[in-house]
């Protein structure tokens, strides 16, 4: 009897602590365990697709960094994200067809060359939203109402690099200073424009050389301009073609001159890079995705990024132009300011 009389006493205690913790369960569903899932739901579940151009991921900046974007908003905004890569020019449409296809949130074109494809896809699908880096939504062909513009004013972070070069080449008695293109494009020209200006602010007895490789990819092209323009005096080289454009910094690394970046922080290539002139395209692509998500999109309408609001800039100064960070900081404000105004953006 005592040993069923225990039996049936450990059993009703059993249940009870069941029902205790059952209770406990109830009290935390309705407060922190049911608040961590609210709070994980009010962010939308999106998917968000990028298109490179044909300079594709492996150049170090322009499409790296929308890439960047892309992966930045699927760590901490939680969305699915695709990057599709285009080989040719041919690729652009297919491959913004894809996306829409499957039905993506937000489609983000990379590049100008892309400003035809982007208007063809997205005048097809009006129920899409598509935003396009370095085209602004008004230009399109077509004036499609669901396309974003995704805007920099490259000219000024151009202006900061010419001003530093300018400022390097009057203390170091060069003469001459060099930009090397990709395609004769608008955002290409922006740099170049604003890098002159600035160059000539600094020291305005330099002078500029400029050439096109006419490619953002073929490294051997820019190398090969670069070299030429070392040949006739410049100290230092602008590059502005993507991943052509590290054959220009190479050029600069081998002749013992000086190289500036382009888009991204290129300072990891060397010490031979002075600085790079910085166009935050992951912050762009980021927060297009951002707004997107949260309902905020607005087609139709541009999103343009300045020195200041700090979209565009200068990066980390390398061991040749530490001493002008004072000065650079100045010069930075000016323009953030607009004490230094009307720089231009068109090369002639």
């Amino acid at each position: 009897m005592r040993t069923s009389f225990r039996l049936i006493l450990l059993a009703l205690l059993a249940a009870l602590a069941l029902s205790i913790a059952a209770c406990g369960d109830d009290d935390d569903d309705g407060g922190g365990g049911g608040g961590g899932d609210a709070a994980k739901s009010e962010k939308k579940s999106i998917k968000a697709g990028v298109v490179t151009d044909i300079g594709g991921l492996n150049d170090r900046s322009f499409n790296f960094l929308a890439n960047k974007g892309l992966e930045d908003a699927e760590s901490e905004l939680g969305i699915e994200g695709r990057v599709l890569i285009s080989k040719s020019n041919g690729d652009y449409v297919p491959n913004l067809t894809t996306l829409a296809q499957q039905q993506f949130d937000l489609i983000v074109s990379v590049g100008f060359l892309m400003g035809d494809a982007t208007n063809t896809v997205a005048s097809k699908v009006p129920d899409g939203q598509f935003a396009i880096i370095d085209f602004p939504s008004s230009a399109l062909k077509d004036k499609p109402k669901n396309v974003e513009g995704l805007l920099f004013k490259e000219q000024e972070a151009g202006y900061l690099a010419g001003y530093l070069a300018g400022l390097w080449a009057k203390d170091n008695k060069a003469k001459v200073v060099s930009t090397v293109g990709g395609q004769k494009i608008p955002p290409v020209d922006h740099y170049i424009a604003g890098f002159r200006k600035g160059a000539t602010d600094a020291n305005p007895g330099i002078k500029t050389l400029n050439a096109y490789s006419q490619d953002f990819v073929d490294q051997a092209k820019c190398k090969e301009i670069a070299l030429d323009q070392i040949a006739q005096g410049s100290k230092v080289v602008f590059q502005v073609a993507g991943q052509c454009g590290l054959g220009a910094l190479d050029a600069a690394k081998e002749k013992g001159v000086q190289g500036i970046g382009v888009d991204a922080d290129q300072a990891y290539l060397g010490d031979h890079i002075l600085t790079s002139a910085l166009k935050k395209v992951d912050v762009a692509v980021f927060d297009a995705i951002k707004r997107a998500q949260a309902g905020k999109f607005k087609g139709g309408t541009d999103v343009i990024a300045t020195v200041e609001n700090g979209g565009v800039g200068i990066g980390k100064l390398g061991p040749e132009g530490e001493k002008y960070a004072d000065q650079m900081k100045e010069i930075q404000d000016k323009v953030a300011s607009g004490e230094v105004a009307d720089i231009p953006d068109t090369v002639k």
